[in-house]
């Protein structure tokens, strides 16, 4: 999650929350952001909370539920993200997820990586959403180096509970460029959320590169290369071309690789020796053997479409 160099030249700050569709159709241009990066830079996420603890309930769940699961289709043309063939329901609360992905940092940046994964996979693949603190722990259970027992305590201490809050808080207190984005080229441009109390939010995900030359800020979904113009433009010389790795060499990283994620991080023949295959309805989620040993999309019957 946080790259190791606090006092590197430039800091970037991802706003995200693990149930968001289009942070989940982000996720390549992101790994392949922070693998080029790595080591020189200092990536910090903030959980913004997309589903919060005050939002009305829908009168009507079922069909609040259709909507969602349209509004998540039709966000996945744009991304070529996975979707999951039916989802139970729309996320009650973002906060167990975001409260396990920050207790997560807590062991380590590849720790915290893999759990902020299989979270997100929770609603997108699986279609079960971890808005619980049962569902939180049952989804990543099994992941490599998971203290599951430390992370339940962890998640559920006032320590992190604070961390998220502030989280939330640093949410709401967007920079001024993204109050305003008259961007047509994307199909979501990441003008800032208006809230109920009459404040903003970032939109979801918003990255924010700060540097001795200032602060650009890339909100929406982006191509790659808004990301590390806005890094040159701080800090020239930074190397930020993606890293393409051997098939096997990427899914033993990642875990856990979707077809955009594949095509942007891997070089040479696919799928490599080895690798599960979980079908969604827009494509498939490739698992490294040991991930699908303990991933709970694996351990499912082969789903069939409703």
């Amino acid at each position: 999650m946080t790259d190791e160099a606090s006092s590197a030249p430039v800091e970037v700050v991802e706003y995200t929350d693990p149930l968001c569709p289009w942070a989940w159709g982000s996720e390549p241009v992101f790994r392949g952001l922070r693998a080029a990066l790595g080591g020189q830079v200092h990536w910090r996420r903030v959980y913004c909370i997309l589903f919060d603890h005050d939002d009305d309930p829908a009168p009507d769940a079922s069909a609040e539920t259709a909507w969602y699961s349209r509004y998540v289709e039709d966000i996945s043309t744009y991304t070529r993200a996975p979707r999951a063939f039916r989802l139970s329901r729309v996320a009650a609360s973002s906060w167990p997820a975001s409260l396990a992905a920050k207790a997560a940092e807590l062991q380590g940046p590849d720790v915290a990586d893999r759990v902020l994964r299989r979270l997100r996979e929770s609603v997108f693949v699986l279609g079960e959403p971890a808005d619980t603190p049962a569902l939180a722990l049952s989804a990543v259970q099994g992941v490599p180096g998971l203290d599951l027992e430390r992370l339940a305590a962890d998640a559920a201490s006032s320590v992190v509970l604070d961390r998220v809050r502030a989280d939330h808080a640093e949410a709401r207190q967007p920079v001024r460029e993204v109050l305003s984005v008259p961007d047509r080229t994307s199909p979501h441009p990441g003008a800032a959320k208006e809230t109920p109390d009459g404040g903003h939010r970032y939109a979801l995900p918003t990255v924010l590169f700060r540097g001795p030359a200032g602060v650009r800020a890339v909100p929406g979904w982006r191509p790659y290369e808004e990301y590390t113009s806005a890094v040159d433009a701080l800090q020239p010389g930074l190397r930020a071309t993606p890293v393409r790795l051997e098939p096997a060499d990427a899914l033993a990283r990642f875990r856990s690789l979707t077809e955009p994620e594949r095509r942007l991080l891997t070089r040479g023949s696919w799928p490599p020796e080895g690798a599960v295959c979980v079908e969604t309805v827009n494509g498939p989620v490739w698992l490294h053997s040991e991930e699908a040993q303990t991933h709970p999309a694996a351990r499912r019957s082969s789903p069939s479409a409703p």
